[in-house]
């Protein structure tokens, strides 16, 4: 069997379905079936059972599959190293994110790009608060997975890859920490505590200084890091807005975290510098959009 053809075959035998076979491999669905039923004449047996409603893998298929899956992968990886080195994928790149959901993307598409690019050794950095656009421009990170809006001349947003609803984390003894939800209104009704270090516009973002009925919301302490934050909010100094997701990632006696009802959802994307758009920052991009699909993330 040809390359071709064992793709026709591995993707069909995932697909069961002719015509998606055939939109995934561009050809039409009479090429998927003139290719299977000349591997079906080579081996001697069927390899799907086909009927008006349904395409099914016969235990000879099965076999054929399960055989075929793991050389096949390994010889991709060997072409895909192949063509990295000539195309300059080798080297060091450092990468970024900003939280702990980040991260785990990050992680992933990092393990698929090492097997594809063993050439080219990647790093990965937690992204500080405190000027996270800084260690793109001097170069110390190459790409960074970060919270939106981010807005620099001389940095490439890419596009969003996942959206997270907004929760406050309020103190455990706080009237809040009993409620279901709260919204953007509340804000009105306790001490903000944010961040420092970000732009200005990002800060307005997600430390508005009004809610949407133009009530003044009051300030609280501010500092430069999550885990003091967290720290201000256990001891009643005041509440601050984050992920809902924070609360799988960061759980703590003293805080509480309480979903929104009508804030608008997190945007998170891929920054990198304008002048460093180099083969393996391209790779790295195109394999985390990759993976963010595959792992099906929130929709807004």
């Amino acid at each position: 069997m040809e390359l071709r053809e064992i793709e026709i075959f591995l993707v069909l035998a995932e697909e069961l379905h002719f015509g998606r076979t055939a939109e995934r491999m561009r050809v039409t669905p009479a090429r998927i079936s003139q290719a299977i039923k000349k591997q079906e004449r080579a081996i001697g047996a069927e390899l799907f059972k086909r009927t008006s409603r349904s395409v099914q893998l016969t235990p000879t298929g099965v076999v054929l599959r399960d055989g075929l899956a793991a050389g096949y992968q390994q010889i991709k990886e060997a072409l895909a190293a192949a063509a990295a080195a000539g195309r300059g994928i080798t080297g060091e790149l450092d990468v970024a994110y900003s939280a702990a959901w980040c991260g785990t993307l990050v992680v992933a598409a990092t393990d698929i790009f090492r097997a594809r690019h063993p050439n080219c050794h990647v790093r990965i950095h937690e992204s500080p608060l405190l000027d996270p656009v800084g260690p793109l421009r001097n170069g110390t990170h190459d790409i960074q997975l970060v919270e939106l809006p981010i807005d620099e001349p001389d940095i490439v947003n890419g596009p969003v890859l996942f959206y997270e609803p907004r929760a406050l984390v309020v103190p455990r003894n706080h009237p809040f920490a009993q409620r279901d939800t709260v919204s953007l209104e509340d804000l009105s009704e306790a001490p903000l505590i944010t961040v420092t270090g970000q732009p200005q516009y990002f800060l307005d973002h997600h430390y508005p200084h009004r809610t949407p009925k133009g009530r003044l919301i009051p300030r609280g302490p501010s500092t430069t890091a999550w885990q003091e934050v967290l720290a201000l909010v256990g001891a009643g100094k005041g509440v601050s807005p984050t992920c809902a997701r924070a609360a799988q990632y960061y759980s703590r006696p003293d805080v509480v975290y309480v979903p929104f009802s009508d804030a608008p959802l997190v945007e998170y994307g891929l920054l990198w510098r304008a002048t460093n758009g180099t083969p393996k920052v391209r790779a790295f991009i195109e394999i985390v959009l990759e993976t963010a699909r595959s792992s099906a993330p929130a929709e807004p």
